[in-house]
């Protein structure tokens, strides 16, 4: 599968954007998704997942609340929704497939595809 995000850009503080994630390739019903994301100096993080599905999803404490990950498999699409933003969410937003499961993409265990990331950033 591969995979093209989409939707970053400049944004206040207390803000709101909705990343995008398109497939193609692939049967994208058959992978498990997730968000990553790199901040300036930092290593890359565990955002959000969601299952086959989309029964299923888990976020990272510091998004929990605040953001939503959410899935179209009709449309072959992944979506960010990220609300009430802040300066520490600045970074490059990275989405990943795996057809081994929800698991795997929690672990961040050598995934299965990467999209090519989209920068987000947050002014105070």
């Amino acid at each position: 599968v591969q995979l093209q995000a989409s939707g970053g850009g400049l944004v206040q503080a207390g803000g709101s954007l909705r990343l995008s994630c398109a497939a193609s390739g692939s049967t994208f019903s058959d992978y498990a998704l997730g968000w990553f994301r790199r901040a300036p100096g930092k290593e890359r993080e565990f955002v959000a997942a969601i299952s086959w599905s989309g029964g299923s999803t888990y976020y990272a404490d510091s998004v929990r609340g605040r953001f939503t990950i959410s899935r179209d498999n009709a449309k072959d699409t992944m979506y960010l929704q990220m609300n009430k933003l802040e300066p520490e969410d600045t970074a490059v937003y990275y989405c990943a497939a795996d057809q081994r499961g929800l698991g795997y993409v929690l672990k961040n265990n050598g995934l299965d595809a990467w999209g090519q990331g989209t920068l987000v950033t947050v002014s105070s």
